[in-house]
């Protein structure tokens, strides 16, 4: 069954939008939003979801290079339990690990901006084929 989905990079400053679908396995940047000390414009958030009408969310959650959690995981995990509780919608992270480093050669040409981009590549690694969540859907 086909399903569309949001991607997310999170950042205290600017959270990059995205959405791609599970026909294609392909993502596109949607947008960048303003955050205020981590916090969103939840309207905007909003906004998009009722564009897309995505059946999950996910959410780029970085790890160090050893493995260990990032700066980040407790803010992005908080921000991705907001998501589910505000927008009743399942939330999945993927590693995000240098994403924005290969978004930032993307982006240069682009009226998105590396956000938004890092959360196509973030979304573009959930829908890579995985036996396992295809089978749950």
């Amino acid at each position: 069954m086909p399903r569309t989905a949001l991607g997310f990079d999170y950042g205290m400053r600017r959270i990059g939008v995205a959405v791609g679908q599970t026909v294609t396995r392909t993502a596109s940047p949607l947008a960048t939003l303003p955050a205020r000390d981590g916090q969103p414009d939840w309207t905007a958030v909003r906004r998009l979801i009722d564009t897309w009408q995505p059946d999950v969310l996910v959410v780029g959650l970085p790890t160090t290079a050893d493995g260990s959690p990032h700066a980040l995981a407790a803010p992005i995990t908080r921000f991705a339990r907001r998501l589910a509780g505000r927008f009743g919608l399942a939330v999945e992270f993927v590693d995000e690990r240098l994403s924005s480093h290969a978004a930032a050669a993307l982006a240069c040409d682009s009226r998105h901006g590396v956000d938004a981009h890092a959360a196509a590549l973030i979304l573009e690694t959930w829908l890579a084929p995985n036996d396992a969540r295809e089978t749950e859907s």
